[in-house]
């Protein structure tokens, strides 16, 4: 990078470089030197914002985790309306698919930081417990509704959710195959469940 030239929003740079090293290598492959060089950016910059490579990586599963919360935190709002299918599928898949695939793989890669990110988040707030909680607080607003039947175990449920979409970002990826089958387990989790709102 030429001197004197400024980098736009660098962090965000250098996490949008982590969802592209992992897409294509793997976390394995992750280090402080391929990010930055995916990000076109010299080595230094990285560590002018982070103590060091485990701080940034904390600090990326931090604002992905924070990124991801938000999406599926209006899930509870949706109660009553729509389909119980529909509202959960829709969701999952606003859900940016690079940060999903990333951060699922990194975390499987490197279990150790979840600690990092309850430790900024709060306990219970790492990476996919967020979708577990906000499932898990739907479901049960639409039981209040009438909408998920008295006897089912809305954590439980909530749980389900979770793990599938983590299996599927490991295992499948975020494309549109991988959009198809989310669309087609949620369905068999939950699809006996009323499509309409109570009166």
């Amino acid at each position: 990078m030429p001197r004197g030239v400024a980098t736009q929003e660098p962090r965000q740079q250098l996490f949008a470089a982590v969802e592209r090293v992992i897409a294509q290598d793997g976390p394995g492959r992750l280090t402080g030197r391929a990010v930055t060089r995916e990000a076109g950016v010299a080595t230094g910059l990285l560590y002018a914002h982070f103590a060091n490579f485990d701080d940034f990586l904390v600090g990326y599963a931090v604002d992905r985790t924070f990124q991801i919360a938000g999406e599926v935190a209006a899930l509870a709002g949706r109660a009553g309306t729509g389909t119980v299918v529909g509202n959960l599928s829709d969701a999952f898949l606003a859900v940016p698919g690079g940060a999903l695939l990333a951060l699922t793989r990194l975390t499987a890669h490197r279990p150790e930081l979840t600690a990092g990110v309850e430790a900024v988040l709060g306990a219970g707030n790492a990476v996919l417990r967020t979708i577990e909680r906000a499932s898990a607080d739907y479901l049960a607003a639409e039981q209040e509704r009438g909408r998920v039947p008295a006897g089912v175990d809305t954590e439980a449920l909530g749980l389900a959710v979770a793990g599938l979409l983590h299996h599927v970002a490991l295992t499948r990826g975020t494309g549109p195959a991988a959009h198809v089958l989310i669309r087609r387990a949620v369905t068999a989790l939950v699809g006996g469940f009323p499509a309409v709102a109570a009166p």
